[in-house]
């Protein structure tokens, strides 16, 4: 059977896990999860939101016996693994490589622009 503390236990776990991934900070995991917006892909955000609703149901010992401990387990391995896999170090060298490859396009076509505006006038 879960316990309170069982539960804040699991949930500080995907709540450092967010942290490390996305670098979002909040109180509790529901704050966090709401910072997290979609970059948590809606499965998963599902998974982690038992956890929250679990806890919500923390405080009183007879609904306790509803909470599946099993699934929420499962629910916080799959949270886990999937943050595990993010790497935000790839993610800013994407983002940075993404700008890169903007602004070349925009200075290509710049300099386009003006042979082209150059070869109508006649000064080419």
């Amino acid at each position: 059977m879960e316990t309170q503390d069982s539960l804040q236990g699991r949930a500080d776990r995907v709540q450092a896990a967010l942290n490390a991934a996305f670098g979002v900070g909040g109180k509790t995991l529901d704050a966090s999860l709401r910072k997290t917006g979609r970059r948590l892909p809606r499965r998963l955000h599902a998974e982690a939101r038992r956890i929250v609703d679990a806890q919500g149901l923390g405080g009183h010992p007879k609904l306790m016996r509803q909470v599946d401990g099993a699934a929420l387990a499962a629910a916080e391995d799959r949270v886990v693994t999937y943050l595990k896999g993010i790497d935000r170090a790839d993610q800013r060298k994407g983002f940075w490589l993404g700008i890169a490859g903007a602004v070349a396009f925009n200075i290509l076509l710049i300099i386009a622009g003006v042979v082209v505006w150059m070869w109508w006038t006649g000064h080419v």
